[in-house]
């Protein structure tokens, strides 16, 4: 179903019904909320990225942006992506932790190479980003900070639905640093969906899906000195079992190189 774009005036009425919504949902389920179009978010997308090439270094570690890129070239051809429209970049920085942009822009920190040990275990984070993004969930976080927000920020929304305050807002919600996005958790059922094509996209790579429970058992074992990555997405045993009830499917999806 395709995103639709909504004026200022729909935009305010789809705000006010949808905080309603969001008082009884909470937030162990996503909203489904789609009030940005697919180029809104494309563009979105386009300046957070060069927002954070501006500010945060590249790496210097070429083995490091070469794992990156290989690994999510094997991803994005598992999910039938041209691997050649997707720019990579690993980012300096301490933080354990990726994602995906609409726009398709990939970013890494350098801290998560201390806890993804194996190629296997990067291609579990990489591609569980690449599944947000490839889910829509973008789109639906969004919408859902927009709709969840304080009434001040609603009617900032609609004011700048189409300048710089509006574009600021739901930029902040992408999701692309420790100071933006990446302390708005996803939903339950996002990270669940995510779970599941992330692993089965591994699987079709060539990558061993039960890497992604070790990727998880090492992040645990970090102990007070918890990854970003843990901060937003549940580390916990209950995480670990969902994963093993996922294992069977992925196994079956599992092409090994």
């Amino acid at each position: 179903m395709p995103i639709m774009t909504v004026r200022p005036l729909c935009l305010a009425t789809a705000l006010a019904g949808s905080l309603a919504l969001a008082g009884c949902a909470g937030n162990s389920t996503g909203l489904g909320l789609n009030l940005v179009s697919q180029e809104q978010l494309v563009e979105l997308g386009q300046q957070d990225w060069q927002r954070l090439i501006q500010s945060t270094p590249a790496t210097t570690n070429a083995s490091y942006q070469r794992r990156a890129e290989q690994i999510s070239a094997r991803l994005l051809r598992a999910a039938s992506l041209d691997p050649a429209g997707w720019e990579v970049r690993v980012f300096q920085g301490k933080e354990a932790n990726a994602f995906a942009l609409p726009g398709q822009k990939i970013g890494v920190y350098e801290g998560l190479f201390q806890y993804a040990k194996t190629d296997a275990q990067l291609a579990a984070v990489i591609g569980h980003e690449i599944a947000h993004n490839l889910e829509g969930h973008a789109a639906e976080r969004v919408s859902t900070q927009m709709a969840t927000d304080a009434g001040t920020s609603i009617l900032g929304a609609v004011a700048g639905a189409s300048g710089v305050g509006g574009s600021e807002m739901i930029a902040a919600a992408l999701g692309t640093g420790a100071q933006y996005g990446l302390l708005l958790p996803y939903s339950r059922n996002q990270e669940l969906a995510a779970d599941r094509a992330g692993l089965l996209m591994m699987a079709r790579a060539g990558y061993d899906p039960q890497a992604a429970i070790e990727l998880w058992q090492n992040m645990k074992q970090a102990g007070a000195e918890q990854p970003t990555f843990m901060s937003t997405h549940p580390g916990t045993a209950d995480r670990i079992a969902a994963l093993q009830k996922l294992m069977p499917e992925a196994k079956a999806a599992y092409k090994p190189s």
